[in-house]
């Protein structure tokens, strides 16, 4: 028989919704300050933020999968994401969170998935339930995808 294995997870809340992630995916959580502008950038991508001698790109989840029109705010805070596309310039990049991101134990009889893939939204992985709580599992690489392209594209245009 074989052990069951819980997984350390994190819930960032956003503007109508929360992302569930692997906590080992959150390098830090810092206070929202307004990010330098990416000119001719989606807007979507908010602009930079600085963290550790890195210009992180930072986004709005919730713009991003059309859920609304988010901007930083009193008490935001920004989470820091490791970025998994091996990529050397994107080794980070930030998502504007509404509070602290709240720790959870992911287990097996926890989690469920709750829906068909035909409806999910830009940058989602799935759509999830833990412990009752309604979540969604953002699809990293593509966001990390979506980030470089808005970067190039406006690098390109400047």
């Amino acid at each position: 028989m074989s052990a069951q294995r819980d997984i350390r997870g994190v819930l960032i809340s956003v503007t109508g919704g929360r992302l569930l992630l692997p906590n080992a995916s959150v390098a830090e959580v810092i206070t929202f300050s307004d990010p330098e502008a990416v000119a001719n950038a989606p807007e979507w991508l908010l602009g930079r933020v600085r963290w550790r001698g890195w210009r992180l790109p930072l986004l709005s989840f919730s713009r991003l999968a059309g859920w609304s029109e988010e901007g930083g705010q009193m008490g935001a805070k920004v989470a820091v994401l490791k970025a998994l596309g091996g990529n050397s310039k994107l080794p980070f990049f930030a998502v504007l969170s509404q509070g602290f991101p709240r720790l959870v134990t992911v287990s097996d009889a926890a989690l469920k998935q709750s829906h068909d893939i035909k409806d999910l939204p830009l940058g989602v992985h799935a759509r999830v339930t833990l412990n009752d709580d309604a979540a969604v599992v953002p699809d990293l690489l593509s966001v990390e995808l979506l980030i470089q392209k808005a970067l190039d594209q406006a690098q390109a245009a400047a």
